[in-house]
């Protein structure tokens, strides 16, 4: 009988750490055994701890309530208990490389949502469906960090799930230029309208860093492997705008792209329907099926409509049209909690389970 994973989640009081929390109730592969936070939640239950501020939409897994919170100072006992962790912690940069790098030393394996250690070149950035084999460099940095079994893999920002996924099936083509303007729910920021009231009905025209990671972290999800650490692709010059919007869940980018050799619409609609990633073929428990759909209508996707597709874990593509710059322009919607977040790190997990790089202590 197959025995479950024990998985801790650090930084469990946040957003992201409560769509783990919610994302690991009953998990077939997985069970949460321990959650950390900062100093005034530690020793906390974690249903006192968190209080008046859960923000996800479905009720506080039982399983979790009585649990007692480890603060960060406890790091080495959570890890005696676990066989890998989730990371999503509201620290400096600095910190949390230094974190996620002794956690991975206690011979635990991390999956993060943090942005510390995407450009670690030895840290693969994964979108399960995209660039599994990214995975390989795992074993340059286990010599790197002196470990056996413990590595940090990362999840890549979240609004570039949106429009990556629908980019890679047309690299063939030669992608040379792509123009992207990401509008990205409030959520992305931990927020709920009810913190953020000043949001309601407004767009704020930046958002920290977010330009660099759209327009960098793709050349590194499209890259390829070397020896001591992935090789970011040169190109395509990828141009990029962010704005946060009045959206509780579901970030949308608007995009425009130059090919080297001009598909028809219809050979794109057809890689977009074939579409399909090692998750997919290898039935893990949170891939989705299908993992991009295309909708016909004109106005579609809708956050609201479609942020939800296969339970928050696919990409909504729609509006495909040729531009008068560009090529072609479209637009593309994920799940930003959830594709975007704990649930990609959720699918990375799965993947790196199956591949044997996550085992039981």
């Amino acid at each position: 009988m197959f025995q479950k994973l024990r998985v801790g989640v650090i930084g469990g009081t946040g957003y992201v750490g409560q769509r783990f929390i919610t994302l690991l109730d009953n998990h077939p592969w997985f069970t949460c055994v321990a959650v950390a936070a900062s100093p005034r939640s530690a020793g906390k239950r974690y249903e006192d701890a968190v209080g008046d501020r859960w923000k996800i939409d479905a009720a506080m897994p039982s399983y979790v309530k009585d649990m007692i919170v480890y603060g960060m100072d406890e790091i080495e006992s959570l890890c005696k208990k676990v066989d890998f962790v989730f990371c999503a912690v509201d620290m400096k940069k600095d910190e949390i490389k230094a974190l996620e790098e002794r956690i991975a030393q206690l011979e635990t394996p991390v999956i993060s949502n943090n942005s510390a250690h995407r450009w670690t070149p030895d840290v693969p950035v994964i979108i399960p469906e995209l660039n599994s084999d990214h995975a390989l460099i795992i074993e340059a940095q286990r010599k790197r960090l002196g470990t056996k079994r413990g590595f940090i893999a990362a999840k890549p920002n979240c609004s570039i799930q949106s429009y990556v996924p629908a980019l890679t099936p047309l690299l063939d083509f030669g992608i040379e230029k792509i123009s992207v303007c990401t509008y990205q729910a409030i959520s992305g920021a931990g927020k709920t309208f009810a913190d953020w009231p000043e949001m309601i009905g407004n767009m704020i025209p930046f958002i920290g860093g977010e330009e660099e990671k759209s327009e960098q972290e793709p050349l590194k999800i499209w890259g390829s492997v070397g020896k001591d650490g992935i090789i970011p692709a040169e190109k395509p010059v990828i141009s990029a705008q962010c704005y946060r919007v009045a959206v509780q869940e579901g970030h949308t980018a608007a995009v425009s792209v130059s090919f080297a050799k001009k598909p028809s619409r219809e050979e794109i609609l057809s890689r977009w329907a074939s579409f399909e990633g090692v998750p997919q073929k290898l039935g893990l428990p949170s891939a989705p099926k299908p993992f991009l759909q295309y909708l016909e209508e004109s106005n579609r996707p809708q956050p609201f409509l479609d942020a939800g597709f296969e339970h928050g874990m696919g990409v909504s593509i729609g509006r495909l049209r040729e531009d008068s710059i560009f090529d072609y322009k479209f637009t593309c919607l994920s799940h930003n909690t959830i594709r975007g977040a704990a649930g990609g790190a959720v699918l990375t997990a799965e993947l790196l389970t199956s591949k044997g790089y996550i085992t039981r202590k």
